[in-house]
């Protein structure tokens, strides 16, 4: 078969224009010929006989008059068993595949499988000859860490197939036949247990898209309790550069009640990064009880690698997200950050000399993001089980600004938003999640009526903290001053949680029920009779203490009873409270 090549005629930073003869189409991965190289890129734009192609790699040592070569695919991912547990760039190299090859520093044009071709798994048939299947049809599975890894119909045969012939019970390679499928012309396919499937394209081999309705339990309660995340919903973590963004994912995929995690980094700072890379495989997974690294998989693309490499980190990590949804799993998408994701946008978008919309970014920004956020689901699948994929991502605003294009594109979209405020990671408030600005569209598993009254109180609270500011504590009646004792008791003992005890750092939902009850039926709902504000300065702040010093006590032991016991004195000894309505 002839190979379709063209020429570059313009070269401006990571993209080419090439110049072309035969059919391409969009999203088509070409490699540019440069010695003995072979530099990755994809087709982003044709006008004429001219295609326009972001390169993943440095261009340095390009030139005009070189070749490159279209491969007729579209960009891709493997999928398959052996994806858990790795470590991959933007366009599923395996990272520490490749550093054990080459050392620190990659060399340009390297390119190595995704999935092990050699190492072998014990495959187990589920259909018999003559079985009718279609996309998605589940053919056997193979044990992958903890999980039954199902092995299926490739996404992209759209009939139905027969069963010809079916592999026994023994250890395969993933690249080895164990199932040929008939199609209703008599053609016949070879399955083997991977196969590709283009990013940028929904996996839909499912029954039914349902809508979320089961809460996401993260074990932070602030989320959990007062701004609620579904199973296959979506939402987002804006906040200011030092809010704590990552260490919030980080412990969401750490505690969160999810099977699979994927970490897709896009753009972010290094440093951050390679934290995420030392920690996460001595990391015990409290599920398991072996490393967490066991049910993640990280997408690595940080801000010093090249830019155009951000957008495919996305697409890839949402890819490898959709596929383990397939098998019936709950799979939770965390990308950090979809900014950088944006800004690699608007700087290919500058390339191509597109009109610009506000602050620079393109006009189509608004509809990139939807469509990645839409690729959220919960999906009922053909042999009858249910599928989640969650997305959340982050978004960094220069200078906590939340007005701008990306931060109000993703709003639009989400539903759910975890506004992080910067006067709260100052005042080592952890999450520093606003209570005041944050909100959500799904419905927690703590009673609405608990849920309302808390937020009045801290509404007020803040209101009269304001009022304070500037008439001072003298002017503030004693009542008031309760309420705003009782909004910073709420937000110290419940909002904020220590990230560094075993106990605290994660709250399942059982607990959040039984203490937040306690709170605010015993405590925010009640009158309290004091003297004076210093007295009742020193009831909350003593109670404060004997809540925090409660949150660090395992649920349902003696200490954590004997700690309760303490609680109840110092409220039945003020005498004199009585319940608000």
């Amino acid at each position: 078969m002839r190979k379709n090549l063209g020429k570059i005629i313009s070269i401006t930073g990571n993209m080419i224009g090439v110049v072309i003869h035969g059919h391409i189409t969009q999203n088509e991965v070409a490699y540019v010929i440069r010695g003995d190289k072979r530099l990755k890129s994809e087709v982003i734009k044709v006008e004429g006989n001219v295609a326009y192609l972001q390169v993943f790699e440095y261009t340095k040592g390009i030139k005009i008059g070189d070749t490159v070569e279209f491969s007729d695919k579209m960009l891709s991912v493997q999928l398959g068993p052996g994806l858990l547990a790795q470590i991959y760039d933007g366009l599923q190299n395996p990272l520490p595949k490749l550093a054990e090859e080459f050392g620190f520093f990659l060399p340009v044009g390297v390119e190595r499988n995704a999935i092990s071709l050699e190492k072998k798994w014990e495959f187990k048939p589920s259909v018999k000859k003559g079985d009718k299947v279609i996309a998605g049809s589940v053919l056997g599975h193979v044990p992958e860490g903890i999980f039954k890894h199902k092995i299926m119909v490739p996404f992209y045969l759209k009939n139905e197939y027969v069963i010809k012939e079916i592999a026994g019970q023994r250890d395969y390679t993933v690249d080895q036949v164990i199932a040929k499928l008939k199609g209703k012309k008599g053609e016949v396919i070879d399955v083997s247990m991977v196969f590709e499937w283009p990013v940028k394209i929904p996996i839909e081999a499912y029954k039914e898209k349902l809508p979320p309705k089961e809460t996401l339990i993260t074990r932070a309660r602030i989320i959990d309790t007062f701004f609620p995340v579904a199973k296959g919903g979506t939402y987002c973590i804006p906040g200011p550069f030092g809010a704590g963004k990552t260490v919030l994912q980080q412990l969401t995929s750490r505690y969160a009640e999810v099977d699979i995690v994927i970490i897709t980094a896009c753009g972010e700072r290094a440093g951050e990064v390679v934290e995420t890379l030392r920690e996460f495989p001595h990391i015990t997974d409290s599920r398991t009880g072996k490393s967490l690294m066991q049910r993640t998989v990280i997408i690595c693309n940080t801000s010093s690698m090249p830019v155009a490499a951000r957008e495919s980190s996305v697409y890839t990590g949402a890819t490898i997200a959709e596929y383990y949804r397939q098998m019936g799993l709950d799979v939770l998408l965390l990308a950090d950050s979809t900014s950088r994701w944006a800004q690699a946008m608007r700087e290919i978008s500058g390339r191509l000399e597109e009109i610009p919309g506000e602050e620079a970014y393109p006009a189509y920004l608004e509809s990139r993001i939807a469509q990645f956020y839409e690729r959220a689901a919960v999906v009922k699948l053909h042999d009858g089980e249910t599928g989640t994929l969650t997305i959340g991502g982050t978004v960094s605003p220069a200078g906590g600004n939340f007005e701008e294009p990306v931060t109000q594109s993703t709003l639009k979209v989400v539903s759910a938003f975890h506004g992080l405020s910067r006067d709260r990671a100052n005042a080592r408030k952890f999450p520093s999640v606003d209570p005041h600005e944050s909100w959500s569209k799904y419905k927690s598993f703590v009673r609405d009526d608990l849920v309302n009254f808390a937020k009045s109180i801290l509404s007020k609270g803040n209101e009269i903290q304001q009022m304070m500011k500037v008439i001072g504590e003298e002017g503030t009646s004693t009542e008031d001053f309760v309420i705003y004792l009782k909004s910073e008791f709420l937000d110290a003992v419940y909002l904020q949680q220590n990230g560094f005890d075993p106990v605290d750092a994660s709250t399942d939902a059982k607990r959040q029920e039984y203490v937040f009850s306690k709170i605010v039926t015993n405590i925010l709902r009640k009158e309290f009779s004091f003297s004076d504000k210093e007295d009742a300065r020193h009831f909350f702040y003593t109670l404060r203490q004997f809540f925090i010093d409660w949150n660090y006590k395992e649920w349902k032991t003696r200490k954590f009873s004997e700690q309760e016991g303490k609680i109840d004195k110092l409220l039945s000894d003020n005498s004199h409270a009585k319940s608000m309505h």
